[in-house]
């Protein structure tokens, strides 16, 4: 009898593990470690703008393969269908990879697209940026963009085009070169979590109006287009007072500085003597041509009887500010008894509107990596698809964390060799983070490039960590003085506009600067000789 519960117990316990072993291999919906070589498994795109050579390669100063992106300034383009489809239904969807940029990125992505279902005759190599994506994912970093991007590309249920909606203010890139790790944490209640090292950098709801643009609900109400301001409508707080008037002892033409009557010409002052004199000690060059370059005088000096007077030729008395001066005269300002308020036109029900409960996601039949970079040394790896947070936590553990441990060992060691303070970095890398956060505030979006010129100095000299926070501190000061005294708003530089405008990498000076340069240059050497100044011999 004994016996017979034993093996009903052990019979259990056995059934008990295998259900749990099951439920963890269905929680990994997808994984790529990249031990093995990835030809034959991942296609690289056959497109003509697609040059980049993939390599698998080991990271550095480690024993474990990624993909690498071997090559500077190429497109690149690889994909890899999935045997399943990722469906987002009622379950939590975890999308996580790492990255390492062994060589810095200056201007560059390392992100992921993960695909939807495509039109029919499509091909894995026939990949590129027109390929329908789901979701991307992943850093992006060039001139004022650093951020870690989270692209919803969903369907409009009312007109049925696929509509781009960007996560708001995410997560800024690290700086470094260590390997790090990205999560994004899909909830059935719309909760989206972007994880950077496992750290929670964003929290965000699919449905909110402040978290994504566009959001994904639009708003139930329009200002009307067909409105029009009224004619009579006085949108002017204050207004000059009709009723003031001049006062009669008010001088317009009074000037501002008049000659001060008081001042006495000081003792000793040489009225007779030049403030500069012909210098005694110079002669005529030997190449000097009369007919070309004038007669020759010599060069003039400062007259060393003048540095021992109080001063040297005609005086005249000082100027002072005029006590009878009040500049042109303005009515004061009172309040507008027909102001009515800044005008805005009446809203109406939006026709675009539509209720959503939660995003109908595309399904994920697969993974495409396609950036155009200018770096290499971009090193991808261990890309997960999985339904429990758990699973991608493990992983984390058990790929990411032994080869960060051992970067920052490394880092700790190379810093104390060059003899930096020892945490120095750590606390930069916080500074950095905090510093691309301010840069991403709305109301600095003029001075965005700027801010990010400093910063990305700063990461390469990271010595200058405090000059840059004072430096920024400084712009921020400013703008906020502005706001509470007034001024112009401020304008983004055409240098600006012209980054913010560019998604690829920063050009460089193209031939025909180059050879406009060199007319310029020819011009110069074929003009007429000048005429040399005195000052100049």
């Amino acid at each position: 009898m004994m016996d017979r519960k034993r093996i009903c117990i052990f019979s259990f316990v056995i059934l008990l593990l295998i259900q749990c072993f099951s439920v963890n291999a269905s929680d990994e919906l997808f994984y790529e470690s990249f031990d093995e070589a990835f030809e034959g498994r991942w296609i690289v795109t056959e497109k003509d703008d697609y040059t980049g050579v993939w390599k698998h390669a080991k990271s550095e100063g480690h024993d474990d393969y990624g993909l690498l992106v071997s090559e500077k300034a190429k497109k690149y383009g690889i994909v890899k269908e999935l045997e399943n489809a990722v469906e987002f239904k009622d379950e939590t969807v975890i999308l996580q990879f790492e990255t390492r940029l062994q060589n810095g990125l200056e201007c560059g992505g390392a992100y992921l697209k993960y695909l939807r279902p495509q039109d029919a005759g499509w091909a894995p190599k026939q990949f590129d940026n027109e390929s329908p994506y789901s979701i991307m994912f992943g850093p992006d970093k060039c001139g004022s963009t650093n951020k870690v991007h989270f692209i919803v590309k969903h369907k409009n249920p009312k007109s049925g085009e696929y509509v781009e909606h960007h996560l708001k203010y995410p997560p800024s890139v690290p700086y470094d070169k260590l390997t790090h790790v990205y999560t994004a944490i899909i909830k059935p209640d719309n909760e989206l979590k972007i994880l950077v090292d496992g750290e929670e950098k964003k929290k965000a709801n699919f449905l909110s109006q402040d978290d994504f643009e566009p959001a994904f609900v639009p708003p139930a109400t329009i200002p009307d287009p067909d409105d029009k301001k009224p004619e009579d409508w006085d949108e002017r707080a204050k207004i000059p007072d009709p009723n003031a008037v001049k006062p009669d002892d008010w001088d317009e033409d009074a000037p501002m500085e008049i000659e001060d009557e008081e001042a006495e010409k000081p003792e000793g002052w040489l009225d007779d003597e030049p403030e500069e004199i012909d210098d005694p000690e110079a002669t005529k060059p030997e190449d000097w041509d009369d007919e070309e370059d004038g007669e020759w005088e010599a060069p003039k000096i400062d007259n060393p009887k003048c540095s021992e007077a109080p001063g040297c030729g005609e005086w005249k008395r000082p100027m002072k500010r005029n006590p009878a001066y009040k500049g042109k005269w303005h009515a004061p300002m009172i309040d507008n008894p027909n102001y009515k308020g800044i005008w805005k036109p009446q809203q109406i029900p939006n026709p675009d509107f539509f209720e959503l409960e939660k995003p109908n996601f595309e399904p994920l039949v697969a993974i495409g990596i396609e950036i155009w970079t200018m770096q290499d040394g971009i090193l991808f790896d261990n890309i997960l698809i999985a339904s429990d947070e758990k699973v991608a936590e493990t992983y984390r553990e058990k790929t990411w964390k032994p080869k960060y441990d051992a970067e920052k060992e490394k880092q700790k060691a190379d810093e104390e060799a060059a003899g930096l303070p020892t945490g120095l970095a750590g606390f930069q890398k916080k500074v950095f983070d905090i510093l691309y956060k301010i840069a991403g505030i709305p109301f600095l979006e003029a001075y965005k490039p700027k801010i990010i010129d400093v910063i990305e100095k700063g990461e390469k000299q990271p010595n200058l960590t405090i000059g840059i926070l004072v430096s920024i501190l400084v712009v921020i000061i400013t703008l906020f003085l502005r706001v509470l005294f007034g001024g112009k708003k401020p304008s983004v530089p055409p240098q600006a506009a012209q980054i913010e405008k560019d998604d690829g990498p920063g050009e460089t000076d193209n031939g025909d600067n180059i050879a406009e340069k060199d007319e310029n240059e020819k011009e110069d050497n074929t003009a007429p000789r000048q005429r040399r100044s005195r000052r100049e011999t």
